[in-house]
Formats: structure tokens, sequence, C-alpha cells
């Protein structure tokens, strides 16, 4: 958790009992008057509705074909994940959100649309990280305690929030491995998360915010978000 200004910032595991709690007890500590989330509006209704949809093959004229099988891919691994640890996907996300009806505050959603992602994805995605998928699948297969040992992951427990210097250690591995993947996923959803941070906090200079956004984000984020409000400043 980071605190500046007026703005509470969580970094969350999107499966973890732990990011639940933490979320929770936060919202019930600070009192805010606005929660912002890291969804937009296709993923805030996905979340939220009791039955849910599956991407459709009609999205592929949106999102590219690249981008259309990474949704469905991430969709199931995120499921399988969740069955593991006993908790739906999202439900840090959820939490906040449920929280936030129940005390009438002001939810803020505040990543770029999901259709833009997935887009930029499709067109990023290159021949040699696809080899490189291939490889690493391979490896986890075939020799899966050494690329847990690598990884920093052995004892890694999917019901707590990664220590921030293993998420630096992925990070770090996914940006040398997979730079276009890390660009699309990280980078780029880091610069619209910063901006609309900022812009809300300028807006709401005397309401307490409380976001929520996944633990990678977290450190970058906040450095992005001091960046944008200084140069709001100086603009004004």
């Amino acid at each position: 958790m980071k605190v500046f200004g007026n703005l509470t910032l969580i970094g969350t595991s999107h499966i973890s009992q732990q990011s639940v709690q933490e979320v929770t007890q936060t919202i019930e500590v600070v009192h805010p008057e606005i929660v912002a989330v890291e969804l937009d509006q296709t993923r805030f209704v996905a979340l939220m509705e009791k039955k849910k949809r599956k991407v459709g093959l009609s999205s592929i004229l949106k999102i590219g074909v690249k981008g259309y099988l990474f949704a469905l891919i991430g969709s199931y691994i995120q499921k399988k994940l969740g069955k593991i640890v006993k908790m739906e996907p999202g439900s840090d996300m959820k939490v906040a959100i449920e929280l936030a009806r129940a005390r009438k505050l002001r939810i803020a959603l505040v990543d770029q649309p999901i259709e833009i992602t997935l887009r930029r994805f499709s067109q990023e995605f290159t021949w040699r990280e696809k080899f490189r998928i291939l490889v690493d699948i391979f490896r986890g297969i075939f020799f899966k305690k050494q690329e847990l040992k690598r990884y920093g992951l052995l004892s890694f427990d999917l019901t707590k929030v990664p220590e921030k210097k293993l998420i630096k250690k992925l990070i770090l591995q996914l940006k040398k491995r997979y730079p276009n993947i890390y660009k699309v996923l990280v980078k780029e959803r880091n610069e619209v998360l910063g901006i609309n941070l900022a812009n809300l906090i300028k807006r709401e200079p005397e309401s307490k915010i409380v976001a929520v956004v996944g633990a990678g984000h977290e450190t970058e984020l906040m450095r992005l978000i001091k960046k944008n409000l200084k140069k709001m400043k100086d603009i004004d």
C-alpha cells in the first residue's frame, strides 16, 4: 500500500484472500469518498454480472485473432488458479465495488478499455515471443521445479500478494523476455492508469480516494501519478 496526499493506492492479487481483506480494511479505515478500480466499463459489467458472458468469435474483428486467443487463455488460467485457492478471479475489485455501493461512494473506472489493450496485443505480439512462449511451456512441463526455482516461485503462496522484490523480478523478466507483451500489458496501461488517477486527484482535491490496482502496477504507477500531477501544476 502507498499513500500520496488524498490517495491511498493498494496493490493486490486478483485471486488472493489477503487482498480482499486488505481492500476491506483500508476502505473501512480510510472512509474514502471515491473508490477507483483497475477496470474499464466492459470488465466492470462482466465482473459484476451474475451470469458470466464468454468472449464471442465476433470480438475477433475488434481485437484481432491474437488478442482473442490471449483473452481466452488468460481467462482459463485465472479460473484454474482461482479454483486452486477457492477464490473468484477479480474478488479484490469486486469487494471494493460492493463496499463502495453499500456506502454510497463514487466508483471510478480508471483502466484502459479492454478492446484497446487486446487490439494492441494483436498488433505487437511477435513471432519471436510466440516461439519463446512455446519454449517456456516446454520447460514448465518437463523442468517444472527448475523453472519455479529460477523465477523464485518454489514457495510462492497464491493466497497472498507476492512480495515487492518478487514482483520486481518477475516484471523485469517479462520486460526482458517478452518486451512487446510487457509494453502492452504493463507499460501502456500504467501510463493510462497514471493519467486517469492524476486527473481524478486534480478534480477531487478534497476527496479521499482509495485505488485498487494489480500489485505489478503499484510502484511505477505511483511514480507516474506524481509525474503527471507535477506536469498539470506546471501547466496551470
